[in-house]
């Protein structure tokens, strides 16, 4: 049976036939060279899809929805996790797929799976890599995944089976688990050699996508590089000659949180071929990196820096890490162009932490080893986006996409390289990533750097004056006309009970699946029946399951897809509610019209946050009133993903309510014309009075988590008042309120350490004093913008003024005690420099001890600034001199350093600039009057 079903796995004549044995190879036995990437992907899909009946389902995001479990996707089975665990809702479509078949963009620089430090070393590990596959789910299992398989690898794409060994599980007896015999009999029917059919353990050949989840025994096939030799040695011992191309795993078991191993509903079929190892082995290289993949990219790369052309080489070959600097650098721009596209941000914590050190990682290399210029690294996205154009979202909105990561990569280069950066990038760093603008001070600062400033207050001016900001789309509302006309058409209000009708299956929520009919579009001015790609518009559906922006809560996410046209999104970017219609807010991805069927797909993970939070808003509302009082009036809130905002007109301490730990559950009814929420007592027994139970009872139209353990923590981080009598909270929930206690731990002892250094000894030097002084001043900053818990921040806030203060003293003593040159003795005028990075007040409080030490002197004081080169001039004159106006003097001395200064006929003081600090001290003493009787310039 098993040949027979090798005989019908045979190519085909047509299209999945074009491709021969013969034909897909040249005479000297390697692959001919026509083979591009493109074409080796478009054929993996075709073979499943056209020859096997395989459903081609497009790549999900980098981003997981609904896993937090993974900082990325790693695998190509992420998506499909709810079919192997069978907690899929039956009436959705994913609970119908049987055999699919995809290429799925996967990250694994993060968590378990993780190769970013390989990455460079050698010629095969990447950060980003596209994953091919087929999957079963409960149809074929192992012989029929090798079979299909083997035939194309062998028969369609034509690869020396002599070249190829398989991998298998030989089993563990310590987790329990018998050796995969029935996948080696498998492979010896197929025909592979027993001598090229080798034993693995749990490492090698059980394969586990992370700590938790679908998990089973696998089988890998192998390729030699080289041929014509027994290389089985070489399997799994890192050669490069010897690499696995295709890992077929054989999902029975989940493995649980407590490491245990369950049996899966049905057993099923992951298979994952990385696309780039595959264009290699099919294009005769021994490198990832010499395939079309990566040449068009390294090419460009090469044209932008000053590093001779990429060699390919490794190791102690590898000069000066050049070639080295060249793979991580066409590696790590295609992670950030396919992160960024998906939506994931270089930042603080988690992924976007993740994907900061990735563009640390690439500037590094770009700028240091291949001495690209200012901008080179987001140059490249062009060349990505055509490389890997497949990826409908890729290219959409590419713009947008090379300027973020432009504005990214220009302040990393900025302060690497230590140029002046442009006020436009500075003030889209602020707008677009939501750094602080004093804080990119301090970082340029650090390096010399300096911002053009007053362009820098002439886009905030301008920002200010125009709403909404640039860039920003602002919301389609249907108008009065738009609403009357749908109301004569007889189109019924849209009906969104669904929102509401989640539940809750062995702790895991199930949101309802949601088809529905298009009965509307909206253009922005009109009511049409069709719209194009790339218009934006407003959907009006039959029923939704979306939640419209309302009560101070966040309105869903997610996206949507027309029945005849699964592959393609159309993201919801906002949703909201006008004269009872949801209007969901898209930018086509294609064309839509009235009376398209479409199937709603809802962020999950987006929505249960917004739950978590709306809930302990209640509670919060509620802890408040019970230990303040009922004087507590709440004056207003918001409900987002990431946080909870609550205005109330009693200013109080943190409280976290011991409800969040008890794990009450929530109850909703629905009396006309209200919904009203209650914690942990009935509404029908607060109706009929029979509890005497204090407990949080509200009217609201928010969504909200089934029981409040599902909250895990409530944290105050920010307690503010607004304007008097209206105080301000800021609170968030779960892993943020833990990360904010873990972050408050970490400034505490940063703090603890900074007091140490500060108390000690005091500082040798006035650079080492003005160092620690600017240290309290990036700590405070860092105390001041980071969420930590509110009663902490104020602690280590108090902390730090005082040290502040002690660091300030230090430094305007040592400044003191070096800038006193000597007293001017035996001569009328006296014009002193000093080095030192000094202030202008101390620079004019030394001249005036000066004065006062010789009173007949006329005196003045230059304070060259080591970095910068700027000079500060403060001068002083006799109360009785007749020949010199101190304003004067300070005139002509800083505007011959190419400054400006002011002041009055005894005092002045200003600024300069000058690389020759002894000219500029000479020059002062030659043109002054008591030198040169006349002088018409001073």
């Amino acid at each position: 049976m098993l040949r027979l079903f090798l005989r019908r796995l045979r190519p085909l004549s047509g299209p999945l036939g074009r491709l021969s044995a013969r034909s897909a190879r040249s005479s000297s036995g390697f692959p001919a060279p026509e083979m591009p990437a493109a074409w080796v992907r478009s054929n993996f899909l075709d073979y499943f899809q056209e020859k096997h009946g395989h459903r081609l389902v497009p790549s999900s995001p980098v981003r997981p929805r609904g896993d937090p479990s993974l900082l990325f996707v790693n695998a190509g089975m992420n998506q499909f996790k709810p079919v192997f665990l069978g907690t899929a809702d039956p009436r959705s479509e994913m609970a119908s797929y049987r055999r699919v078949v995809n290429s799925q963009k996967c990250v694994r620089a993060g968590g378990k799976h993780n190769d970013l430090e390989d990455v460079g070393r050698d010629l095969y590990h990447h950060t980003f890599f596209e994953m091919l596959g087929n999957w079963s789910f409960g149809d074929y299992f192992k012989e029929e995944a090798c079979c299909m398989a083997w035939s194309l690898l062998t028969e369609h794409y034509g690869i020396p089976a002599d070249r190829l060994y398989v991998s298998y599980f030989g089993g563990d007896a310590a987790a329990g688990l018998p050796p995969d015999d029935e996948t080696r009999h498998i492979w010896l029917e197929i025909g592979v050699p027993p001598g090229r059919l080798l034993a693995f353990g749990l490492k090698e050949n059980f394969w586990e996508m992370g700590d938790s989840g679908p998990c089973g025994p696998c089988t890998e096939i192998h390729y030699d590089h080289v041929g014509g030799r027994d290389a089985a040695s070489l399997v799994n011992a890192d050669s490069p000659d010897v690499v696995e191309i295709w890992n077929l795993v054989f999902m029975q078991y989940n493995r649980e949180g407590d490491q245990s191993l369950r049996l899966l509903p049905r057993s099923s079929v992951d298979t994952g071929m990385g696309l780039e190892r595959l264009v290699s082995v099919l294009q005769g290289k021994r490198s990832n990196y010499d395939t079309d993949l990566f040449t068009p990219l390294l090419h460009a790369i090469h044209q932008v820096s000053k590093a001779g052309p990429y060699g390919g080489r490794t190791g102690a070959a590898d000069r000066d890490n050049v070639d080295m600097a060249y793979r991580v650098v066409a590696d790590h721009v295609r992670t950030l162009s396919v992160c960024i596209a998906d939506g994931v941000h270089p930042g603080m914590s988690g992924a976007e932490l993740v994907l900061r050190r990735i563009l640390r990682r690439a500037v590094r290399f770009c700028v240091e080893v291949l001495q690209a210029p200012q901008g080179a690294l987001a140059s490249l996205v062009p060349t990505v986006t055509h490389i890997l154009g497949v990826y409908r979202d890729i290219p959409t909105d590419t713009m947008r996409k090379i300027t973020l990561i432009t504005l990214i990569i220009w302040v990393c280069v900025c302060v690497c390289v230590c140029v002046c950066i442009p006020a436009a990038v500075a003030w889209s760093l602020h707008r677009d990533l939501g750094f602080p603008l004093d804080l990119v001070d301090l970082m340029l600062e650090e390096r010399g750097v300096q911002v053009d400033r007053p362009e820098l207050d002439r886009l905030i001016a301008q920002n200010q004056k125009s709403d909404p900001q640039p860039g920003f789309q602002s919301a389609l509302t249907l108008d009065v006309l738009s609403l009357a006309e749908l109301q004569r058409l007889g189109v019924p209000h849209t009906d969104d009970s669904l929102k509401y009708q989640y539940r809750l299956e062995q702790g895991r929520y199930v949101f309802p699946a949601c088809s529905a009919t298009v009965v509307a579009l909206y253009d922005g001015q009109a009511l049409v029946s069709e719209v194009s790609e790339g218009q934006r518009c407003d959907v009006i559906l039959d029923q939704t399951c979306f939640y419209s922006e309302q009560g101070g809560q966040s309105h869903d996410l997610g996206y949507f897809t027309r029945d005849a046209l699964q592959d393609v999104l159309f993201p919801v970017e906002a949703v909201v509610l006008a004269g009872g219609y949801v209007l969901h807010q898209v930018t086509a991805t294609d064309s839509l019209k009235t009376g398209d069927q479409v199937h709603l797909h809802l962020d999950q993970v987006h929505r249960l946050s917004c739950m978590v939070n709306h809930t302990a808003t209640h509670l919060l509302n509620f802890a408040l009133r019970k230990v303040v009082g009922p004087s507590v009036q709440q004056r207003g809130s918001h409900v987002s993903a990431d946080r909870l905002r609550f205005d109330f007109s009693v200013k109080v301490q943190q409280q976290t309510p011991s409800v969040v730990t008890v794990n009450y559950v929530t109850y909703t009814v629905y009396p006309d014309p209200v919904r009203v929420v209650s914690v942990a007592v009935a509404v029908s027994d607060l109706l009929d009075d029979q509890t005497n139970r204090q407990t949080s009872v509200e009217l609201c139209c928010g969504t909200h988590v089934l029981q409040t353990g599902d909250i895990e923590d409530l944290l105050i981080v920010s307690e503010r008042q607004m304007v008097k009598g209206i105080s301000r909270i800021l609170a968030v929930t779960g892993r943020d309120a833990a990360l904010a206690r873990e972050q408050g731990q970490v400034l505490a002892q940063d703090v603890d350490s900074l007091t140490a250094r500060i108390s000690g000894s005091a500082p040798s030097s006035l650079d080492s004093a003005q160092r620690l002084a600017k240290e309290v001043g990036v700590l405070s900053d860092a105390v001041d913008n980071t969420a930590i818990p509110q009663w902490q921040r104020r602690e280590l806030q108090s902390r730090l003024r005082s040290l502040q203060r002690t660091s300030n003293t230090a430094v305007r003593k040592l400044e003191t005690r070096e800038v006193s040159p000597p007293t001017p003795e035996g001569s009328e005028t006296s014009t002193c420099t000093v080095s030192l990075c000094v202030s202008c007040q101390v620079v004019m409080k030394t001249v005036n001890q000066l004065s006062a030490a010789a009173p007949h002197s006329l005196v003045m004081l230059l304070a060259h600034q080591r970095h910068s080169g700027k000079v500060l001039c403060a001068c002083q004159v006799p109360k009785d001199s007749l020949s010199l106006s101190a304003s004067d003097w300070a005139v002509a001395v800083c505007r011959h350093l190419g400054g400006s200064a002011g002041g009055s006929a005894l005092v002045a003081k200003g600024t300069g600039s000058s690389s020759d600090i002894t000219e500029a001290l000479r020059w002062p003493k030659v043109n002054c009057p008591c030198h040169r009787e006349s002088n018409s310039d001073t």
